[in-house]
């Protein structure tokens, strides 16, 4: 029961991923809003509403790593369950990282995209 606090530790860390993640959406979503209304660019649109849904995959992951830990807190600290805390904290680790596996794969690709746009525009 003494080291129960050390899954709430990471939250924080999740806390300003998922705010950042957030932002991201924010602007990708007016991106997307303005190229629809102003664009023709089909191909381009449909590839960052992709980006949108990878963004949205990253944000989900990273709510469910967040829950998971708050649960394996409570568990360690409540009912003082070592085996399961700990296997609820590596789930947690899991899904954290599958989140910011989305993030890498999304920001190689937002690099892609913005390429074939000025490519786009230069043609």
């Amino acid at each position: 029961m003494e080291n129960w606090h050390l899954p709430i530790t990471i939250v924080p860390g999740l806390g300003l991923l998922i705010l950042s993640t957030s932002n991201l959406m924010v602007t990708l979503s007016n991106e997307i809003n303005a190229l629809i209304e102003n664009s023709k660019q089909e191909a381009i649109i449909v590839r960052k509403l992709k980006q949108l849904k990878l963004l949205n995959m990253a944000m989900v992951f990273f709510y469910v790593a967040v829950a998971l830990l708050l649960v394996s807190a409570v568990c360690n600290g409540l009912y003082a369950i070592d085996k399961v805390s700990l296997y609820i904290s590596i789930l947690a680790i899991i899904f954290a990282l599958i989140g910011l596996i989305s993030l890498i794969i999304y920001s190689f690709r937002a690099v892609t995209i913005r390429q074939n746009q000025f490519k786009n525009k230069r043609d």
